[in-house]
This record gives structure tokens, C-alpha cells and sequence, in this order.
């Protein structure tokens, strides 16, 4: 199909102009038809977009999508009028036109309508864009307006339906006034009110899609009604024209001496023609398959039928020629959309017989190239049309006998004759059908080529014509095999998916496959392309009489440089008389010359079956550098295969390192032939190695070249190439063997040669065919010591020594890597040659060094080390007055001889010491300040009866092994307003420093002061980070060495005191004496800032109490005010002595409290608890304790 323009041939769709977008714009041009392996649609918009394509049988609503610019404008419709009336640019009586005079249709009038010219503008605006201030709204929307106006003016002019999108952000849609700015656009801009304005906001990607699927189909049915006005308008223009048909004067024969260039005006059956494709394009384009198929071809094969009308070989007559071809290619697949089969190969078949019978009348029958060419491009579009069918929805027919037919020919002769077969011809058949007629038609093609070429060469005729001359240029043996390959794959593929005609279907297959084979060029290109496969798949029984066939077919075709290659392989495939073929080679090399006498002869097929089974084999696998290394490279030949008589004439070994030169061994022919032949080469090096020995090999024969390499800085070596020379008169060829490989993909054993009579072999189990060259070990001794275990937050000293115990001065360089560690919290890092890291640090010279330091911190555990200690010969040194290739030269010698000894260092840390801590809360013991007092006012101030006061026992364990010298242990609060110290015993001069042993223990006390909470808050307020115990420390060893100073960091627990809204306090003396009064009081504070108290108190004072009471025995206080405080006194006397219990004191809160939800008027209220106010609530530094009630009723009564 590509010999037609696409615009012909495509598949009509209605097309939609989108503009505004910023992706996806491109300019508009020919339709692009879709290929395989396009790429798949990114967006929304491609996913519904109707590809362009040749065969495109989809009948949804979409859309051919073509994205411009806001500022793309129509082309003209009209052009100024010449001659009074104003015609069509493309139209034949515009003179600048491409059809003018006489033109039917051109290329350029269907890119038009489907490039320039849409049925629907989409125009996609911003009402946001380059806004900033509210007040600019209205000015923009005028701006916007105005523009849809001029390009609602530009579509109006041609009937072209205009929809605006609105791309509006979330913000401009909770705007009250989208509304009124929408309405103003719309009357502005003089928009329809149906399917005319959109707004699209941000939305998901399914309902993008959504919104894309609701725009096309509102928009279908105005694109239908576009190209409807122009199908009335066209028929309008036919209906004139084909009324004056019967008065337009048939023209006359040229009369001689007149010219015959003369231009003619376009006939009425012209413009019928013209009129009646455009309304099956215009119907095309609605998607009306019936009216579609009503095309111009029965007038334009009346118009064929005249010379006089259509001349033959005229521009004109060519244009009409390729336009009935088109319309065929259209007519053939509306048939194949509705699976019309029988109709669709009619009408192909009759266009063929149709126009072979005009072909017959201009002088171009079958006795031209011309007929032929035709015939198979039309049989070529056929198939693949077809081909792009069954690819999407056409389904072949299956032209299979019923079984009743079946059942009944049994019986019936006439029956039997009839469903013998079917005839080609009148039924569809697969598209591999019509390649095979396309390819006999391309040899009856080449045929009459060929013929008229030699009568041309013989002088016989004159064939200097265009036609002629272009047909020279065709390669019609590639174009044939082409075409029978394509047939040859189809019917391979047919034959096995319809089980019911694989019989037929496969000898058909093997008579293409004949066709391909009866032309020994063809032959020869097909015969390559099935080799490959071949060999690729060890097919050796098959590629043996394909290797023998094909050799005579370049015999045939005289290629003598493919015969000698392909006589090569047959020689290394074997044979059971093998000197037959080198008997054929020689005469070959003998009788023979190459095409190109200096150029040498090439074979390296790697899929080919070797000449020897080749094996390599090292007597170790590793060697160090500088030392020799031996090896044996066995070469043998199967019993298939004789060498004897082939000329070559040197054996070329290369070896992957590139300072080996390559081993060269040439053919000595006084050396007698032998079963196993041993040749020495010595010690190969830099300098080319040339040895001699009998390069001709038996059957079952064997050559073991052996010897020794070395390399002069690390390096793996094998074999990389090996390379048989032969020669012969002006023969010169290369046969490159791979190395260590079998034939027939068997797994070469090395083995290594021990002895030449008889031969003996030692097998070798490793992979012996490449040696590793490793530089030598220095001679060095690595300790590195340091005192474990590590303690936390000490700067722990680890020292490294290297000895250097080699014969050879050395550079020694230090690489220490920490690992990252598992343990929980754990930070670490170290100190190296002034650099702290906790990864990597490299290349640092140990005579800089001699220790170096790791500092652990947050947890306890092992850190693992890995020391790297790095050595160089210091002979490899630059030169200090060297350039800087020089320099760099030496540092990639001194690189190339870097070893590395690596230890990995294990350090365990543990803990110095180990804190506890004790907690205990108490109320402030002053008193509670009055709201007037000024104090309260100032920043971080509170009350001294407000505030929590906390004590802190700390006791500290040294548990490390080693004696630990303590410089200071000091006590730091933080900076914050809630924490105040109140008292903390600060050490003496005398105590510190002072050494610790492992076990020995430190206590502290310190009170500290709480804020109370905030105003509003009822929740216990905690501290987390109060402050901490900065500890100054210094290890000491056995030997009485002292490590560096130490500071460890102990945090001080979280701090969370008990909040109590209203709270008691009792206050008694710790004694008392018999007889004699002492006072007891109750402090109730309400320390809720928001409600007040009602406070109920009773005492339980009996007769037989210990003591004797006067004051208050129930009632309640005066109502406590948020954040207030009030008193009760009682004084009493004691009347017995020891410990003597206390009556009984009740106080509850008769008012609802935070989350109890009592009731006052229940009358019994809430209890509160009554805390001796001297004695405080003691918790744990892990977790608070439960809170408990004091035990307060007992007191001691000492005597008088």
C-alpha cells in the first residue's frame, strides 16, 4: 500500500480541533497511519482519540483528535475571482491549482478535511490565568470573551461547531460569583446554548475520562450535521454538472500538425466523478458504510473506456488510474468491515478483469512489466488488507465441506464432483493466498523485463522510456523472495491453526517453499535465512543436506567465494567420506579466483560447527605476578573430519593481556603427520613468538602446544581468539575458531598432556582455561592492641603496628571502616588522623599514625571494626619532577601492586557506672499566698504552698572491671521555669578526686521545686528532662597508666507529680507529751482554677480515745474559692502514753469534682484524702507508685 498516498486510503473519522492545551500541539500535515508497536495513549484525550489507520472498523462516537495552537487560522475558501466568479483553491478551474485544467481529486483536498478543516473547535481557556487581583475579574473575562468571539467568527464562517472548556481551580468554583462571570462570557462571546461552554475543574483520572466520553458525545451529532451540509451543497454541483453532459461536444482527434498538449477543461463525467467521491467522503466521514460504498468507479471506468476522454499515458490518465486503485482498496474493505467476503473479493476480482481488459486496449497486455506490475500490487493490497484485518476484528471464512454434503456425495456422482473442491478464485482466502499470486505475477514481471532488456541490448528495440528506466532499479529477486516468504510463513501458520485443511495448507506450504528453491539466487537467500536457524537450534542433520544443496546453487550463480565458505563448513560439519570434499575444496581453490583478490576471505560464524574440539588448560589457576604460568592448548579433530589436504598455512594464538603478543605458528610440511603431535613454544612475552610444526590434521588426530606466560601486574588470561590461516594461489582466507569449545555443544574436559609415547593424560575437574595473575603478599606483620572492654563515653585508644619483615621497602596506608551496629540507641564514631567519622576514612599514611581513638555513646554493646592496613612497594613512588602522565603512570603501577591485609576488631562496651534512682513527692510546706501579693506576677514566680516538692535519691554502682577515678560529679538543671532546686548538698574539695573501685557505690540527694500547673489544666503535667548528673571521670589500668578524662551524662527521670483538685492537709508535731496540749490542724487548698468548694469536716472523737479534744467536731467551711486555701485547729490533750491512735478525721467535698460526676445534693459528697503534710509520696525512678493514703493515726506520746 505504501505506493498509494495514505490520504486515499485511510479510514475517514469526523475530526475535532483542541486548542488552548500546552501538550500535544503539533502543526497540522498529512494524516500519520498508525503502525505496530505505536505507543500506547498517556492521557485522557489520546484514550479516546480514533487512530489513523487503513483498515479501522470501529463505529463509536469519537473522535480524530488534532491539537493546534489558539491562533491557528482555516485555509481560504474561496479565492479572488479571475474571471468574474470566485472558485476553490483546490479546484481544476483555479489556474494555481494542483488539478488545474483537467484533475479529478487530489491528496491535498482529503488532508484538508482531516488536517486543516475540522468538523468541532474545542478551545480550552484559563479565567485565572495571569489574575491577581478581584477587582480584575471583569476586565479579564472581557479579554476572554473577546476572544472566543473572533474564533466563534472564524467557525461560523464555515458552519464549524465552537465549545469552550473553562479550566477552573477549586478556588473559582466556591466563588458566589462563577455563576454571573459565566453568563457574561457566554453573552459576550455569542456562544450557543447547547453543548457550547463547559467549565472542567481538578478532578480524578476516572472522571477526567468521564468528562472526555460526555464531550465527544455531545459533540457527535453536530460533526454529523457538518459533513451533511456539505454532502447537500456537493450534490447540488453534481445535479448541475450532470445535466449538462448530453450538450457538452465529444472531442475530436487531433488533426496532424496540430499540437496535442493543448489544455482541456475537465469534462462533465470529470466533475461527476469529482462530486460523487467527495459525497462517499463526506458519508465516510459520518460513518454511513451504504452511502460510502455509492462511489464514482462505474463513471470512471466509463471515462477509461475512451481514449478520448482519458488518454493513455497522460499525467491525468496516471492520477485517474491511482484514484480507481484507491477507491477499490475502499469499496474491498466497507465489504470486510461487515464481513462480507463474497463481495469484497468480486469486487476485487472484476476491478483486476476490468482494468486488464483497458490495460489490453492502451497498449499494456501482458507482454509488458507494466501489466504484470500492476496485477501483483493489486494482489499485494489485497493481502495485507486482509493482513491488517484479521489482526483486528475480521474473521476469514473456513471453506470446509458440510458433513450432510459429505454423506450425500457417497450416493450421488453429481454430488461427489461438486464437493471435490472450491475454486480460489471465488472464495476469500487467507492473505498468504494472495502474496503467493502476487509473487508469480512479480516473476512474469521479471520474466518480461528480462526480455525486453536483452532485445534492448541487442539492439533489436529501444527501450530508453521512463518506465524502463525506473523498472532498472527494482530488485526483483529480493521482491519475489519477499513475497514467498510472507506466503511461506502464512501458509505455515494457517496450516496449524485449521486442523481441518492442515493437509492442504502444508503441501501448499512445501510448493512455496519450492518456488522459493527453483531460483538459485532466491535460493541462495533463503537458504541463509534458514541456516541461521539451523545452527542456532544444532539441526546438524538437517543443515548437512541444506549446506550441500546450497553450495550447488552458488555453483550455479558462479558465487566461488560462497562456495569456498560454504565447502569450509561442510568440511567442519564431517562426513563419512570427508576427502571427497576437500578434494572439491582444492579444485575450487585451484581453478578459481576470488572477487576481490586483496581482500582476505572471512569466516566467523559463531553458531557454526568448529573444525576442533579446542580446550585450554592452566596448570593452576592462580600464579603470582612475575611467575611463569604453564599451559597446554589441545587442538583435535573428530573422525568425521580430515584436514589433511587443506592448505594452511599458520595458526595465530591471541591472548586476552594485551602486553602478550600473539603466538604465531606456521606450517612445516617436513614434519611427518602424526596421531598426537607436542610442540613447545617456551615462554611467550611482549615480543611475537613464531614456532613451527605440521599443520595438517587426520581424523582423530591431536596438537598439544604447550607452554609458560607470566604477567607483569595482576591480571585473569585465557585465550581470546584463535585464527587458521589459509592460502592458496590468490586464495586468502581466515577461519576464526572460538576457544574452548566442543562440536555439538558437548562440555570440554580439559586435561593436561603427561606423556607423549603413549600419550597420557591427567584430567583437570576445575575450570582450568583461565589463569589469575595476584600480586604478591608482602612479608608484614599487623597487631593492633587496646585494653578492653571500652567504656561509655571514653575516648578509647586503639594502636596499630605494622612490621615490615619483606625484602622490599614499602608504603603502608590505613583504611578503618566502623560497621554500623545493631544495638538500640548506640552511637559511635572515631578519631583518625584528625578526621572524625563515623563510616570511612582511607588512604591515611601510617607514619602519620600510630593510635587512634573510638568514642561510644547512648548504649552499651559491641562495635566491630574493620582495619584495612593497605601496602605498596615504595619503588613505585613517582618522580616528584615527573609530569602528570608520568605520575599518573606510576600510580597505576603502584595500584597494580597494592596488596591489603584486613582485621576485624571486636570492642566491647560496657556501662562505667550504673544509676537508680528514688522519687518521692510532697506538698509545699508554705503557706498559701494572697491574690494581692505582687510576687505572683512576675515571670516564673508561684506560690511556696502551690508547687510540688520532689526528692531525688541517686545512688550510683561503679560496674565496670576497671578502677575509675572520679574528678566531679555535679548536678545541672536545665533551663526551664518549671524546675527549681531547692537543696543539694554540693561535695567537699576532700572528696574528689577520689578513685572507685568495681562494686563501690555514690549517693546523692537533691529537693527540687514543681511549678504547679498551668491555669485550665487538670491532667498531671510531666518533666521530662529536669536536668542531669555530669560525672568527670578517669580510667586507671593495672599498671597504674591513667586513660584521658571522661565526662559521662546521667539524665534525671521524668518528673510527674500527683495533681490533687482539693486536697487535705494535717498537720501534727512528730511527739507529744502526756498532759500536756499540743495543737492539730487541717489545711484544705483548692487548686482548681475554675470552680469552688464546699468542705465538710468531722473528727470522731470518743471518751476512750487516747486524747481529749476541743474545736470543731463537724460542720463545713466557708466556700473555697478557686485557688484558695482555708484552716481548722483542734487542741489536744494527751492521756496515755507509747503510740497512740488518733481519732478518726473525715473531710469530704460536698461539690462535684472532675470526672466523679457526684451529686451535691446526694448529701454525701467526695472524699478527700487527708495526707500528713511532713511526710512525702516516695516512687520509684521506673514508674510511679500507686498513690496511698499516709498512714496518719497513730502518734507518739512520750511522758512528761
Amino acid at each position: 500500500m505504501n505506493s498509494y498516498p495514505p490520504e486515499l486510503l485511510a479510514q475517514l473519522a469526523p475530526v475535532m480541533f483542541v486548542a488552548g492545551l500546552d501538550t500535544g500541539i503539533v502543526s497540522p500535515s498529512s494524516p500519520k497511519l498508525e503502525t505496530e508497536g505505536a505507543t500506547t495513549p498517556k492521557t485522557p484525550l489520546d484514550q479516546f482519540t480514533r487512530k489513523v489507520a487503513i483498515y479501522q472498523p470501529d463505529k463509536s462516537k469519537t473522535f480524530q483528535v488534532v491539537m493546534v495552537s489558539e491562533d491557528s487560522s482555516f485555509p481560504p475558501r474561496k479565492l479572488p475571482p479571475q474571471d468574474g466568479v470566485a472558485h476553490s483553491p483546490l479546484s481544476p478551474l483555479t489556474a494555481s491549482s494542483p488539478l488545474h485544467p483537467d484533475g479529478l481529486i487530489a491528496p491535498i483536498w482529503i488532508r484538508k478535511h482531516t488536517a486543516l478543516v475540522p468538523s468541532v473547535f474545542v478551545l480550552f481557556k484559563h479565567p485565572e490565568k495571569d489574575r491577581e487581583r478581584e477587582q480584575d475579574d471583569r476586565k479579564h473575562d472581557t479579554e476572554v470573551a473577546l476572544d472566543i468571539a473572533m474564533r466563534k467568527k472564524s467557525t461560523n464562517e464555515r458552519n464549524i461547531k465552537l465549545t469552550v472548556v473553562l479550566l477552573a481551580s477549586r478556588k473559582l468554583l466556591d466563588d458566589p460569583g462563577l455563576d454571573s462571570r459565566l453568563t457574561f462570557i457566554r453573552r459576550q462571546s455569542g456562544l450557543d446554548s447547547r453543548a457550547a461552554l463547559f467549565v472542567l475543574s481538578p478532578v480524578s483520572q476516572g472522571e477526567l475520562v468521564e468528562f472526555v466520553q460526555s464531550l465527544q458525545q455531545a459533540l457527535y451529532d453536530p460533526a454529523l450535521d457538518y459533513y451533511t451540509n456539505h454532502s447537500k451543497r456537493v450534490r447540488r454541483k453534481r445535479n448541475r454538472h450532470t445535466q449538462a453532459i448530453s450538450s457538452y461536444p465529444t472531442p475530436m482527434a487531433p488533426m496532424a500538425g496540430t499540437k496535442t498538449n493543448v489544455a482541456r477543461p475537465l469534462r462533465p463525467e470529470g466533475w461527476t466523478v469529482r462530486y460523487e467521491y467527495k459525497m462517499a467522503c463526506f458519508a465516510e466521514f459520518r460513518g454511513e458504510d451504504e452511502v460510502a460504498l455509492k462511489t464514482p468507479y462505474s463513471m470512471l471506468c466509463i471515462m477509461f473506456g475512451s481514449i478520448l476522454i482519458l488518454p493513455p499515458r497522460t499525467k491525468e490518465w496516471a492520477e485517474a488510474k491511482v484514484l480507481a486503485d484507491c477507491i477499490n482498496i475502499k469499496v474491498t474493505k466497507l465489504y470486510l468491515y461487515n464481513n462480507e467476503h463474497a463481495l469484497a473479493l468480486s469486487h476485487h476480482s472484476a476491478h483486476v478483469r476490468q482494468f486488464g481488459d483497458f490495460s489490453r486496449g492502451w497498449g499494456i497486455g501482458e507482454e509488458t512489466f507494466e501489466f504484470w506490475s500492476w496485477v501483483a500490487r493489486q494482489h499485494r493490497i489485497l493481502a495485507e488488507l486482509l493482513e491488517q484485518g484479521t489482526r483486528s476484528t475480521l474473521v476469514l471464512p473456513k471453506h470446509q465441506p458440510s458433513p450432510l454434503t459429505t454423506a450425500s456425495s457417497q450416493s450421488n456422482p453429481l454430488i461427489a464432483a461438486r464437493s471435490v473442491g472450491i475454486n480460489p478464485s471465488h472464495a476469500l482466502q487467507h492473505p498468504g493466498f494472495y502474496y503467493y499470486l502476487a509473487a508469480k505475477c512479480t516473476e512474469s514481471r521479471k520474466e518480461r523485463y528480462e526480455e525486453i532488456l536483452k532485445a534492448d541490448l541487442e539492439g533489436r528495440l529501444d527501450a530508453n522510456t521512463p518506465g524502463f528506466t525506473n523498472e532498472k532499479k527494482v530488485d526483483h529477486t529480493a521482491l519475489i523472495l519477499e513475497l514467498y516468504t510472507k506466503a511461506y510463513e502464512l501458509f505455515k501458520k494457517y496450516s496449524s491453526s485449521e486442523s481441518q485443511t492442515a493437509g492442504a495448507n502444508s503441501r501448499m506450504t512445501l510448493w512455496v517453499a519450492n518456488c522459493i528453491a527453483r531460483t538459485y539466487d532466491m535460493a541462495v537467500k533463503f537458504f541463509e535465512r534458514i541456516a541461521k536457524v539451523y545452527r542456532k537450534e544444532d539441526w546438524g542433520a538437517l543443515l548437512q543436506p541444506l549446506l550441500s544443496i546450497w553450495y550447488a546453487s552458488a555453483q550455479k550463480l558462479g558465487d566461488v567465494d560462497l562456495s569456498v565458505k560454504l565447502l569450509l563448513e561442510r568440511i567442519a560439519q564431517g562426513s563419512e567420506e570427508p576427502d571427497e570434499l576437500e578434494e572439491d575444496l582444492l579444485t575450487v581453490l585451484t581453478n578459481t579466483i576470488p572477487a576481490d583478490a586483496d581482500a582476505i576471505l572471512q569466516l566467523k560464524s559463531p553458531e557454526s560447527v568448529p573444525f576442533f574440539n579446542t580446550s585450554l588448560a592452566f596448570w593452576g589457576s592462580e600464579q603470582m605476578v612475575g611467575q611463569p604460568a604453564a599451559f597446554q592448548l589441545s587442538l583435535a579433530t573428530p573422525s568425521t573430519v580430515s584436514l589433511a589436504q587443506i592448505p594452511f598455512t599458520s595458526l595465530i594464538v591471541q591472548f586476552s593481556d594485551s602486553h602478550l603478543a600473539p603466538l604465531i605458528i606456521e606450517h612445516a610440511p617436513e614434519d611427518a603427520a602424526s596421531p598426537v603431535k607436542l610442540l613447545h613454544v617456551g615462554s611467550l612475552s611482549d615480543a611475537e613468538k613464531i614456532a613451527q610444526t605440521n599443520l595438517r590434521w587426520l581424523p582423530n588426530s591431536l596438537l598439544v602446544i604447550s607452554g609458560t606466560l607470566s604477567s607483569a601486574g595482576p591480571a585473569s588470561i585465557t585465550v581470546e581468539s584463535i585464527v587458521m590461516r589459509l592460502e592458496l594461489k590468490s586464495w586468502k582466507a581466515e577461519i576464526h575458531i572460538e576457544p574452548n569449545t566442543t562440536r555439538f555443544d558437548s562440555f570440554p574436559t580439559p586435561q593436561w598432556l603427561r606423556s607423549l609415547t603413549p600419550p597420557r593424560f591427567i584430567p583437570i575437574s576445575r575450570d582450568a582455561a583461565t589463569v589469575t595473575f595476584r600480586t604478591r603478599p608482602r612479608a608484614i606483620e599487623v597487631n593492633i592492641s587496646h585494653k578492653s572492654p571500652a567504656y561509655l563515653d571514653e575516648a578509647y585508644t586503639i594502636s596499630v603496628e605494622v612490621v615490615n619483615t619483606d625484602i622490599e621497602d614499602i608504603r603502608v596506608t590505613l583504611n578503618v571502616l566502623l560497621q554500623p551496629t545493631t544495638v538500640d540507641y548506640a552511637v559511635s564514631s572515631f578519631e583518625l588522623a584528625g578526621q572524625t567519622s563515623s563510616g570511612l576514612v582511607q588512604d591515611v599514611s601510617l607514619a602519620q599514625l600510630e593510635s587512634f581513638t573510638l568514642l561510644s555513646k547512648g548504649a552499651a554493646g559491641d562495635r566491630i571494626l574493620d582495619i584495612a592496613v593497605q601496602t605498596r612497594p615504595a619503588s613505585f613512588d613517582p618522580d616528584p619532577d615527573a609530569d602528570e602522565e608520568e605520575k599518573d603512570e606510576a600510580q597505576h603501577r603502584a595500584d597494580e601492586h597494592t596488596t591489603e591485609t584486613v582485621k576485624t576488631v571486636v570492642i566491647p562496651v560496657v556501662d562505667p557506672l550504673k544509676a537508680a534512682f528514688e522519687v518521692a513527692y510532697a506538698g509545699m510546706r508554705g503557706q498559701q499566698s494572697c491574690p494581692s501579693d505582687l510576687a505572683l506576677f512576675e515571670g516564673q514566680s508561684w506560690s511556696n504552698a502551690d508547687g510540688t516538692e520532689v526528692t531525688i535519691g541517686t545512688q550510683l554502682e561503679f560496674s565496670g572491671p576497671w578502677v575509675v577515678d572520679v574528678h566531679e560529679i555535679k548536678l545541672v538543671l536545665q533551663d526551664n521555669s518549671q524546675v527549681r532546686l531547692l537543696d543539694y548538698p554540693e561535695p567537699s574539695d576532700d572528696d574528689f578526686p577520689s578513685e572507685y573501685h568495681p562494686g563501690d557505690e555514690f549517693s546523692a540527694i537533691a529537693r527540687l521545686a514543681l511549678a504547679p500547673p498551668e491555669d485550665n489544666e487538670t491532667e498531671v503535667v510531666t518533666v521530662h528532662d529536669p536536668g542531669h548528673y555530669a560525672i568527670s571521670w578517669q580510667k586507671v589500668f593495672d599498671d597504674g597508666t591513667r586513660g584521658t578524662i571522661s565526662t559521662s551524662i546521667l539524665p534525671l527521670p521524668p518528673l510527674e507529680p500527683p495533681i490533687d483538685e482539693v486536697i487535705a492537709l494535717l498537720s501534727v508535731p512528730a511527739a507529744a507529751h502526756l498532759h500536756t496540749p499540743f495543737t492539730l490542724s487541717i489545711s484544705v487548698r483548692n487548686r482548681n482554677t475554675t470552680k469552688s468548694a464546699n468542705i465538710f469536716i468531722q473528727i470522731d472523737a470518743e471518751p476512750t480515745d487516747g486524747f481529749i479534744f476541743s474545736g470543731l467536731r463537724s460542720g463545713r467551711l466557708p466556700i473555697l474559692l478557686p485557688d484558695s486555701e482555708a484552716s481548722v485547729t483542734w487542741r489536744a490533750v494527751p492521756v496515755e502514753c507509747g503510740f497512740v491512735k488518733l481519732p478518726k478525721i473525715v473531710v469530704k467535698n460536698l461539690r462535684p469534682t472532675a470526672g466523679t460526676g457526684e451529686d451535691s445534693a446526694s448529701g454525701e459528697g467526695v472524699p478527700l484524702k487527708v495526707l500528713r503534710a511532713s511526710v512525702p509520696h516516695k516512687t520509684s525512678m521506673k514508674a510511679q507508685a500507686d498513690e496511698k493514703v499516709v498512714d496518719i493515726q497513730t502518734l507518739l506520746v512520750l511522758p512528761t
